[in-house]
């Protein structure tokens, strides 16, 4: 699950790991939430209703995908011949299916073995804001060469607002985005925090008036699911075969309590687990990004020319006196400025998978020589903008899913004691400023929640899949043992230095999960697994 540091964007004050492109701050305060309904609300006959079977139905149209493209990568990526785009029709609200209808955008990569083939594997890769037709068409070289590219149409989705998907999501522009991860504002300040509150009603106020009210109320992972259970009747599988990775685990879950009955098999790989609140989940990810930088710092201490010394217990001071002058002084980076918030997303990108480190290393060396052309690119590619200056939204998408989820905490008191909590947990992320009691966007949101921490309900689930990554910093491993838990799932344990596995060359994982997708064999109990 992708989130945004609060140090992006207008934020730099604070710490704690949010979906947030603005922040809010003081009076006046807004309502508390509402009780959020029951996530799995959707009807488990959902495609048999009379006002679903012209979406369940519908027959998809698959033909070239360049068409498709969302970014100049994209274009890259789906000019392979072997790949198929369509568009999926679902309802825009399920409760007036009559109503006005979303486009999702579909990538498929055909079986090899047609006369063997077993259905099709729907992945979703994270975000909120992931877009699964990237990632399937990354996926396909390699996917297709494999048993699971022989016996599954691989296939991914861009849910609601990403991509290819209509209407698109956006709330700001490309050039507002630039400015705003460029702006720092002492909240300290009365005149600090009243701009900040000033700047998030506006950033809230654009997104209704440039998306629309009806939008960001159905944007949520509840209808999300009620989409791919759309999506799996048209493509004329029985029941859903599905690998979700991070905040895919969400969908995934979600789709699981909703429809039970309709799972054939599913693959949870870095668990975001449902029973969580807000805070909790926010203090133990930034509890996960701490470990990832201390074994990033242990690793650079081995390296020749490490900008944060060769003693890992200095790495933190070391870190923190080459990040702050930035709040002050933006340093040169390619044509641009990198900001503060934009080097802790740098960071933050790298901490993802110890392949990164070495771009991380190189980096902090540019950063203790003035410059800070190599954590802009990790920060662009942390926040999806391309070379043109283009922002795929994703940063947008997580504030919306997310609130709409149930994300919303209003309580100020509650919001510093999580920051106090997240500094000790994560003091390099913490720059020393004062603890204030900033409202996220979430607070402010203009439409009620349709989700929210729960208990998964999920009787009549078959055993399904969950794995986690014991040095995975953005979905901790207790995660994923809770969600296996919850969901009375079958949990693989990967020890490595990395967010999710599943399909990435580890063959420990890869031959259970093949072996589970194809054949319905589950792991033995406590398999773990090392690269």
């Amino acid at each position: 699950m992708r989130s945004l540091p609060r140090s992006a964007g207008a934020c730099a004050a604070a710490l704690t790991l949010v979906v947030a492109t603005a922040c809010s701050s003081s009076a006046p305060e807004p309502p508390s939430p509402p009780s959020p309904p029951n996530p799995s609300a959707a009807p488990a006959n959902a495609e048999k209703t009379p006002d679903l079977q012209a979406f369940s139905g519908q027959r998809l149209d698959w033909g070239p995908c360049a068409d498709y493209a969302a970014s100049d990568l994209d274009r890259t990526a789906f000019e392979r011949p072997e790949l198929q785009c369509a568009r999926l029709t679902v309802p825009l609200d399920y409760a007036d299916p009559k109503g006005k209808t979303v486009s999702l955008g579909l990538l498929r990569l055909p079986a090899k073995d047609q006369a063997g083939r077993v259905g099709s594997l729907v992945i979703n890769p994270g975000g909120p804001g992931g877009s699964g037709m990237r990632t399937a068409a990354s996926l396909a070289p390699r996917f297709g060469e494999t048993e699971l590219g022989s016996r599954f149409d691989l296939v991914g989705f861009d849910p609601r607002g990403v991509g290819a998907s209509q209407p698109s999501f956006r709330c700001l522009t490309d050039a507002e985005l630039d400015a705003d991860r460029l702006e720092v504002r002492d909240l300290s300040t009365p005149e600090g925090f009243a701009r900040a509150e000033a700047d998030t009603r506006d950033d809230i106020q654009k997104c209704v008036d440039r998306v629309g009210r009806d939008v960001l109320a159905t944007i949520g992972t509840r209808d999300v699911a009620r989409d791919v259970e759309v999506l799996r009747a048209a493509l004329g599988d029985a029941k859903l075969t599905y690998l979700g990775y991070s905040y895919g685990t969400r969908i995934g879950t979600a789709y699981a309590e909703a429809f039970p009955d309709r799972v054939r098999a599913m693959v949870l790989d870095g668990a975001v687990a449902p029973q969580e609140d807000p805070v909790t989940q926010q203090v133990k990810q930034v509890t996960g990004f701490q470990r990832s930088f201390d074994a990033f710092a242990r690793w650079c201490a081995q390296q020749s020319g490490c900008a944060l010394g060769t003693d890992p217990a200095r790495a933190v001071p070391s870190f923190r006196a080459l990040v702050d002058p930035l709040r002050d002084q933006p340093a040169p980076a390619l044509d641009r400025k990198l900001s503060s918030s934009d080097a802790t997303n740098g960071v933050i990108q790298a901490l993802y998978d110890e392949k990164l480190w070495p771009f991380l290393h190189k980096g902090l060396q540019e950063l203790a020589d003035g410059r800070g052309d190599e954590l802009l690119r990790l920060a662009d590619l942390y926040l999806d903008r391309d070379r043109d200056g283009r922002y795929l939204r994703s940063s947008e998408l997580q504030v919306a899913v997310n609130c709409v989820d149930g994300g919303a905490v209003a309580d100020r008191e509650v919001l510093k004691e999580a920051e106090r909590r997240a500094r000790a947990a994560a003091p390099f992320l913490d720059d020393g400023r004062p603890v204030v009691d900033v409202l996220e966007p979430c607070a402010y949101w203009p439409v009620p929640p349709t989700g929210g921490p729960h208990e998964p309900r999920v009787d009549g689930l078959p055993t399904t899949l969950v794995i986690s990554t014991t040095g995975d910093p953005a979905t901790p491993y207790q995660a994923g043992v809770d969600l296996a838990r919850a969901l009375r799932a079958r949990l693989v344990t990967f020890e490595g230095e990395q967010h999710t596995v599943a399909l990435r060359g580890v063959s420990c994982v890869d031959d259970a999960v093949t072996r589970y997708l194809v054949d319905l064999a589950l792991p033995d109990e406590g398999l773990t697994c090392r690269r």
